[in-house]
């Protein structure tokens, strides 16, 4: 018999992910499913989902600050536009707390 996947979905990801931040080892899973490349796309993303969540910067002034295509903010743009309202602001309160 095939044998399967121990994580075959999101969720079995995002369980992962929750039971290492209980055990404090997040940094240490992250950084290893990850390269260096791939950290720093996830960091330009949460800065779009920042600067568009405070609506200072146009698009264009945004893809200049971040060194990302103005495509790439319009991607991050239409993702919060099919977020619920409590994600939205759940997000808001994640990435607004920090200051």
């Amino acid at each position: 018999m095939l044998q399967q996947p121990k994580f075959t979905d999101w969720q079995s990801l995002l369980d992962l992910l929750k039971e290492a931040s209980e055990q404090e080892r997040l940094e240490m899973l992250l950084t290893m499913m990850m390269t260096s490349d791939e950290r720093e796309t996830l960091v330009s993303r949460i800065n779009i989902f920042y600067e568009l969540l405070k609506g200072d910067l146009s698009q264009r002034q945004m893809s200049q600050m971040l060194g990302v295509g103005v495509a790439t903010i319009t991607r991050g743009s239409n993702e919060l536009k099919v977020c619920s309202e409590d994600d939205k602001a759940a997000l808001a309160d994640l990435l607004f707390g920090k200051d």
